[in-house]
């Protein structure tokens, strides 16, 4: 907790944020290790502290949380068998749908494989990709992941997903992208857990034990869950999460940006930045999700304030120094994996160093 504290309280004061959250999970029996809302208040004082501070906003809040929401896009359609690793989709140009225009941020003007689609987080192909899953069946896979419903876990306040009032073809191509819907981070956690851990859902709990408190409901395949493993990886050697690195544990992560929701529609200039991080991705154990609000672009990120940028270090920054105490021996260099990415797919290399 006290980790988790210092690294994300140095990166809100650095990108002039207004707030922000973390909290970190066991994988395997849904078990909440820590949980940070910033700002916070001295409980010896709490008739003193604002809202803003008496909150969780891992708990209370929920956000619009951008492309995080891919990883539950690209498990869906590769667990249904819409999609494989070596499809190809067309992100040559923006999609125009009535009024409403999808383009992509990292933009690469061509066919994008599935990978590709996940490294350079393309809103186009993802949102193809939600177009042959369909919206029956995605919103079936996200009920099963847990994220139209309120959380398990065993705290006030929790509170509900906020939900399409239409789910039509247009929802669910803004949802493959995490627009249309916001959920607290718990919501996201948990479902990404369950991403990874072999395709199992488990309640989130803030109560201590090696097993799960309740039995796990199966939501993806072991076979989809290994190969997002994968995905999950690239992202950080290859892709939007390089800075999440912590060398030796192997880190796996998504990135997310979105603009944040109020009166009148989107607030442009306001952003939920996030990153959400797994490790290590040979056999993961733990999962970290943090969130900066209102984060201000700085010289030293060329003015950008994405999560790759603002998110990402905490946790690679956390996961350096938790690993150990948690026992993780870290894996040496030689025996790290590449994953690389091509027309055919993706494929895992040995690196091999001198």
């Amino acid at each position: 907790q006290q980790i988790l504290k210092q690294e994300l309280s140095f990166q809100i004061n650095k990108f002039m944020a207004i707030g922000g959250s973390g909290l970190m999970m066991d994988v395997n029996s849904g078990e909440i290790l820590s949980l940070l809302s910033l700002p916070d208040f001295d409980p010896n004082n709490y008739s003193k502290a604002a809202d803003n501070q008496r909150r969780d906003r891992n708990v209370t809040d929920t956000y619009e949380l951008g492309s995080i929401f891919k990883i539950f896009n690209h498990a869906i359609a590769l667990d249904t068998g819409v999609a494989k690793v070596t499809s190809h989709y067309d992100a040559r140009k923006a999609i125009y749908v009535g009024r409403h225009k999808i383009d992509d941020y990292h933009a690469q003007y061509r066919w994008l494989t599935v990978p590709e689609i996940f490294r350079y987080s393309s809103n186009i192909g993802s949102a193809k990709m939600a177009l042959d899953i369909g919206h029956k069946t995605q919103r079936k896979y996200f009920g099963n992941l847990g994220l139209l419903r309120k959380s398990d876990v065993e705290l006030p306040g929790v509170a509900d997903p906020q939900l399409p009032d239409d789910w039509n073809k247009l929802t669910s191509m803004t949802l493959s992208y995490g627009h249309g819907i916001a959920v607290s981070s718990l919501h996201v956690a948990s479902a990404a857990a369950s991403i990874i851990n072999g395709g199992t859902l488990l309640p989130a709990t803030i109560i201590q034990s090696d097993k799960p408190k309740l039995a796990g409901q199966k939501v993806i395949s072991q076979k989809t869950s290994e190969t997002m493993r994968k995905l999950l990886r690239m992202v950080v050697e290859n892709g939007t999460g390089r800075n999440a690195e912590a060398p030796g544990y192997m880190v796996g992560g998504k990135t997310g940006t979105a603009d944040k929701s109020g009166d009148g529609g989107y607030k442009t200039n306001n952003v939920i930045s996030s990153f959400i991080g797994a490790f290590p991705m040979n056999a993961p154990r733990y999962i970290i999700l943090v969130q900066l609000d209102e984060p201000k672009g700085i010289k030293e990120s060329h003015g950008y304030r994405t999560g790759g940028w603002t998110a990402a270090p905490v946790v690679g920054q956390v996961i350096s120094k938790v690993a150990p105490l948690l026992g993780i021996t870290p894996i040496n260099n030689k025996s790290n994996s590449i994953i690389n990415v091509s027309s055919s797919g993706v494929e895992i290399k040995k690196r091999t160093m001198d």
